[in-house]
């Protein structure tokens, strides 16, 4: 046994210790948000050993997207620090037991790109955290916020390794699964999307419907965020809303990028500006390095849609 090497291993920055190092710079935090936290980190464990151990298409085939929806809606009702949690996978809110109740707000996409999973692209979770306005009985005002309001952000990704980004406000850093450990280890330190990029990823087969200036998002963000560029999901013909969930895609990724010195814009106004009137909204976004979005800010206005 290389006893040295163990040793060194010790002191890895895990995500459990990074969080509590965040909530050492608030004398005020009584650690509710990190207990929180380590719920969702949790609940991205468990679909990942989910993962590993059924394969995916099996995941899949097996109601997978209500597996992982079940999964979630555990750990954030458990960890007692939440009072509404609006999904994906449920047409309605869910208002959590008084007796468990907590003071945040959780959106989330339990399973993103499942549709492609034969295809063999990765799939993910995404996630956004929300404080309720004020006290007393939760309601759905208090999700309907906009992507400003957020106290933090993240996907998990699942796939030939498991990769978890995050941000609570104060830069994006991401973690990935050690599996010999079971604990998410510091790989990406403050990731800062290059101003201008060479990549952009965008469903062309749609191009035909496009208005006149996705697949799977987790995977092409995750690559637009570390080496720049754009993602695209422009509103269409057929959907001239745009394809993307307001609260539970666009807020959580538009967070994230620009966290890490990116834009984000709905082909009208800045996507985080944005007040959902209802909780499967939608919307057009154009996301990734801060110049490629100019340009594209740029276009929208030369036809006066800004």
């Amino acid at each position: 046994m290389d006893h040295a090497a163990d040793a060194f291993r010790t002191d890895l920055m895990t995500i459990t210790r990074f969080v509590l190092n965040e909530q050492s710079k608030h004398p005020e935090s009584r650690g509710d948000f990190s207990i929180l936290l380590s719920h969702i980190v949790l609940g991205c464990k468990f679909v990942c050993a989910a993962v590993n151990k059924a394969g995916l298409a099996k995941l899949i085939g097996l109601a997978g997207e209500t597996n992982v929806q079940a999964i979630f809606v555990k750990a954030l009702v458990s960890s007692g620090r939440t009072c509404i949690l609006v999904s994906e996978e449920d047409e309605d809110a869910i208002i959590v037991e008084p007796s468990k109740r907590g003071k945040y707000c959780v959106v989330f996409d339990p399973l993103d790109g499942s549709s492609n999973i034969d295809c063999g692209v990765s799939i993910g979770t995404i996630f956004g955290i929300y404080m309720i306005k004020d006290g007393g009985e939760p309601s759905l005002e208090d999700v309907l916020q906009p992507g400003k309001n957020m106290l933090a952000a993240g996907y998990c990704m699942y796939g030939s390794s498991c990769t978890l980004v995050l941000s609570t406000g104060s830069g994006v850093n991401g973690f990935t699964l050690d599996p010999s450990l079971g604990e998410f280890i510091l790989t990406h330190p403050d990731i800062k999307i290059p101003k201008k990029g060479k990549i952009y990823s965008v469903n062309e087969g749609n191009a035909k419907n496009w208005d006149g200036p996705t697949a799977n998002m987790v995977a092409d963000v995750h690559r637009t965020l570390l080496y720049g560029g754009v993602f695209l999901y422009p509103a269409d013909k057929k959907s001239p809303d745009g394809k993307l969930r307001v609260l539970y895609e666009v807020f959580p990724m538009s967070f994230l990028m620009e966290q890490a010195g990116g834009q984000s814009f709905t082909g009208k106004e800045r996507s985080l500006d944005l007040v959902p009137k209802k909780i499967h909204e939608r919307s057009p976004i154009f996301l990734g390095s801060y110049d490629d979005v100019e340009e594209i800010k740029a276009l929208y206005a030369a036809e006066g849609k800004v």
